[in-house]
């Protein structure tokens, strides 16, 4: 009633003037839909040959058709679709595709794919030595790349790119034999589907795998107007898993159940915001830089609120890690103008200790499997790092507690260490000799019988403030994450004493991830529990650290160089022994044919020495801290240069190796400059 009401008020002239336009506008559409029906064919033979002449231009792909005409009124079939890269393999063959567009948004220019339908098809990626017959994927296209970045806006290229994405996905499909190959010089994969349909949005397919070694299932709503998609993959009777994976890279991913689901995708205040997420069930990963063992995650998720913006790419707070019982909240931003930066960050909101022991991936930390604890803990982690201006690094963690007790030991007892025990060195994961760690040994040395100088010296280039800290120093992380950028390379670590007492007594030489957040947890257990007292920890680790080749301990060091015992080193072959602790098998090297030191390590000497006075330890030197009072034994002084060829490029390999440790310390404790200035 209301409307008939207001379109009696409207001026008639005005009512007729509407009316005459919006017929206008109707005959216009029926006209040009006439004119493009009658010219349909001649716009598709165009189309495809801008398609193919694209091809040959851009991608030196030959795209050949043999058929092309409308099946329909909106369908397009295509009959011996071919495409090969010039001078390589062929990549694409289709025997007959039929595809079908929504008719509205082709009027507004969006091409939307309503139905397509497939069969006996053929996509082939071929590598021979170092041509591959997809190489073009990865080919950069030359343009003015300034212009088109100075230009480039994040949020709306990945819009369009999702679009463009999304709107290539039918509501209907009917896809039959349709194969995928690889291979290469040493490695094949072959993924056959048979049959995959979309009705109305719903997805069902089964998936080959190498003939039919293995047969897997894909179920998924996709709701690609509303920018909603979910997928699960399962297989028959055993976990998906794609051999290539392990064969060519020495990765093992499988897993029984995988899904993913995008929610949500807005584009607000020139912000685009997606929502979505993984689950996995029986999660299995192995791969030699990860871990040593499988990891198994029996049941895993992740959601992610991710925001691209004009020159950012992010994770809200609000996005998710979920394993068994322990949840986090990973976050981050990576800006890209005006400066290069990076924020990251997790939050781990309060959780009882066990559960999260409990919920530490199996094979991930076996010292720690079978640890019963007691009380509450979280954990919060910031960091932030200008690419372009290293010295801004801002780096908070902590792990908090509230009532936490050590009931019992899991595999391994991380108080062994505060009675005597057996050491056994790795190298290259073998195992080098084992000793007594303890008064039974002859080379065990107290740590009151080992001299000052040695101690302050160790303490002073290794970790000055061992006897204050629990484990960590954050400054020290952020000083090495400050060199690392400078040099654009990883040279320095931030390791405390403890850390790297945790990995010789405990874990061995291997360099995985998971190794190294295990080494990180137990040094935060022993430190923050009192497991171990810093004097005994200090002892320990002087008595089994690396001093050369073979050479393990303080007491075996100092007899091997220089015919003592621990408590006689002077201020000099204290300063020395500290040098080669980063690179234990370099120790020779920096002596002379007559025992002295080479001139290059003096300048160690004036830094770690002056570091010393500065704290009190020695007395200001302006004689090079000992330098001169360094003599190695007689009987391992390598010959004169006239009899014997020098290595030189070891030497130079150490050299290098104490001007980074130098530039490192300087830019950690100070000194450089400021010493200069003094010495001046």
């Amino acid at each position: 009633m209301m409307i008939k009401e207001y379109i009696k008020k409207i001026n008639p002239k005005y009512l007729k003037l509407a009316l005459l336009v919006l017929g206008g506008v109707f005959v216009m559409i029926f006209i040009a839909f006439i004119v493009i029906y009658n010219k349909r064919e001649e716009l598709l033979a165009k189309a495809i040959q801008s398609a193919k002449h694209k091809a040959l231009l851009e991608y030196d792909i030959n795209l050949a058709i043999k058929k092309a005409y409308f099946s329909g009124l909106n369908e397009v079939t295509l009959e011996e679709v071919r495409a090969q890269p010039k001078d390589r393999a062929e990549l694409l063959k289709i025997q007959y595709l039929e595809v079908a567009v929504k008719l509205w948004p082709l009027i507004g220019g969006d091409v939307k794919v309503a139905a397509i339908n497939l069969h006996d098809g053929k996509l082939s990626f071929v590598k021979k030595d170092t041509l591959s017959n997809y190489d073009f994927l990865f080919r950069r296209k030359e343009e003015d790349t300034t212009k088109t970045s100075a230009k480039m806006n994040l949020a709306e290229l990945a819009n369009k790119l999702i679009n463009s994405v999304l709107y290539k996905i039918p509501q209907n499909m009917r896809l039959k034999d349709f194969l995928t190959t690889y291979k290469d010089d040493s490695t094949s994969q072959q993924v056959n589907i048979p049959e995959a349909i979309i009705t109305n949005g719903d997805l069902s397919s089964t998936i080959e795998i190498n003939g039919k070694e293995a047969v897997w299932h894909a179920l998924g709503e996709l709701k690609p107007d509303k920018k909603q998609l979910y997928l699960k993959l399962f297989a028959d009777g055993k976990a998906v898993e794609l051999p290539i994976l392990r064969k060519k890279y020495g990765l093992t991913l499988r897993f029984d159940t995988l899904e993913t689901d995008l929610k949500k995708v807005t584009m607000n205040g020139g912000e685009l915001q997606m929502s979505g997420g993984w689950a996995a069930k029986n999660l299995i990963i192995h791969h030699w830089r990860i871990a040593e063992n499988n990891i198994v995650i029996p049941e895993g998720s992740i959601a992610a609120d991710v925001l691209i913006g004009e020159n950012y790419i992010g994770l809200d707070k609000s996005s998710e890690v979920s394993i068994k019982k322990l949840k986090a909240h990973p976050y981050g931003k990576i800006t890209f103008k005006p400066y290069k930066t990076i924020s990251l960050g997790v939050h781990m909101p309060e959780i009882a200790a066990q559960d999260l022991f409990d919920s530490f991936p199996q094979g991930m930390f076996d010292n720690l499997e079978g640890i019963r604890v007691s009380g509450k803990l979280k954990y919060n982690l910031d960091l932030y790092v200008d690419i372009d201006h290293p010295d801004s690094v801002r780096l908070s963690a902590a792990m908090q507690k509230d009532g936490l007790r050590i009931n019992s030991w899991g595999k391994t007892n991380l108080a062994k260490i505060s009675t005597p025990f057996t050491y056994t060195p790795y190298e290259d994961g073998k195992a080098m000799r084992s000793f007594i760690v303890g008064p039974s040994n002859p080379n065990f040395t107290p740590i009151n019988e080992i001299s000052q100088n040695l101690k302050n010296a160790i303490l002073t280039a290794e970790d000055p403030s061992f006897f204050s800290h629990k484990g960590f120093v954050e400054e020290a992380f952020r000083a090495s994450i400050t060199a690392n950028l400078k040099a654009k390379a990883f040279k320095r670590g931030g390791s405390t004493i403890s850390m790297q007492l945790v990995k010789n007594a405990y874990l061995g030489r291997e360099k995985t991830l998971a190794r190294k957040i295990e080494e990180i947890l137990m040094v935060w257990l022993i430190e923050n529990n009192n497991v171990v007292n810093k004097s005994r920890m200090f002892e320990v680790y002087l008595n089994i650290i690396e001093w050369g080749r073979n050479v393990y301990g303080i007491g075996e060091a100092s007899r091997f160089y220089f015919g003592k015992h621990p408590s006689q080193l002077n201020l000099g072959e204290s300063i020395y022994l500290a040098s080669i602790v980063p690179k234990p098998k370099s120790g020779l090297y920096p002596f002379q044919y007559d025992g002295h030191l080479k001139s290059y390590l003096s300048g160690y000497f004036r830094l770690i020495g002056g570091l010393m006075a500065r704290r009190g330890m020695v007395a200001d030197d302006s004689s090079n801290y000992g330098f001169y009072n360094v003599t190695l034994r007689e009987d391992l002084r390598p010959a004169r240069p006239d009899t014997a060829q020098v290595d030189t490029v070891k030497v130079y390999d150490f050299e290098k190796e104490m001007e980074e440790t130098k530039g490192f310390l300087e830019r950690l404790f100070g000194g450089g400059k400021k010493d200069k200035e003094q010495e001046n």
